[in-house]
């Protein structure tokens, strides 16, 4: 599963995922049937119109063994929310078939190391890098440090502890954009605990997030880059 940021603006997280995951083996479709989650109409109380989007999300996953995707906030929502949107709508089909897609839907770290069984994954990606744990993926998913796990495990990668990493970076999705000014504020706070390190790169599991640090690390003219992950995850030295 894509997810709807990564479709418009960062395909190339897509795309590591798919090589990522065929390197290991695993045999990979792309239903191009898939759409968004329904996450943005969720968080925002938009229950009934979420329903067609729910509804939408199973039938394009429905049958396979697992559902993956570089988006903790999107695998919260078919986990967690899904579930809410499906008895609203008072059908029991639909009931049923969330009960099946939500349980097979991993967040990527959580595919490769609790499915898959591996941490080093082949990856080589010599640079300082720091890690952020986006909220969903922390609070909501609990995938603890399988992340740092499989970057400690890449070669040539040095990993510097983020301070405050438990600290949300401010976005939020449509908290971003209502209350703007904390949303900068929280998002600075983030960015200069992540410029202490020293770091080449800062790094997370959603692009969501990476997209409003990013921003502000540009703005600031800092010369730290930001990297989803999966891109890394999928270079290797023959790249």
């Amino acid at each position: 599963m894509l997810t709807c940021i990564n479709d418009t603006m960062f395909p190339e997280t897509g795309k590591s995922v798919v090589r990522l995951l065929r390197r290991l083996g695993v045999d990979v479709d792309f239903p191009t049937a898939q759409t968004c989650c329904g996450q943005p109409m969720i968080n925002t109380g938009y229950l009934d119109e979420a329903i067609p989007v729910v509804r939408q999300f199973v039938s394009a996953f429905e049958g396979y063994d697992a559902i993956v995707t570089p988006s903790g906030s999107c695998v919260g929502s078919a986990r967690h929310q899904h579930d809410m949107v499906a008895r609203r709508s008072g059908d029991a089909r639909l009931v049923e078939a969330v009960a099946r897609t939500g349980p097979r839907t991993y967040e990527l770290s959580e595919f490769l190391v609790d499915v898959l069984g591996v941490e080093d994954v082949g990856a080589y990606f010599p640079h300082k890098v720091t890690y952020h744990p986006t909220c969903h993926s922390l609070r909501l998913l609990g995938v603890g440090d399988r992340p740092t796990r499989l970057l400690r495990a890449v070669k040539g990668l040095r990993l510097a502890d983020l301070p405050a990493a438990e600290e949300c970076c401010g976005f939020g999705g449509t908290f971003a954009l209502k209350n703007a000014e904390t949303s900068v504020a929280m998002g600075a706070d983030k960015v200069r605990h992540a410029r202490e390190t020293g770091a080449e790169v800062l790094v997370a599991s959603d692009n969501s997030c990476l997209l409003h640090m990013g921003g502000i690390l540009s703005r600031q003219r800092s010369g730290m880059r930001v990297m989803h992950l999966a891109e890394i995850l999928a270079q290797t030295e023959d790249a």
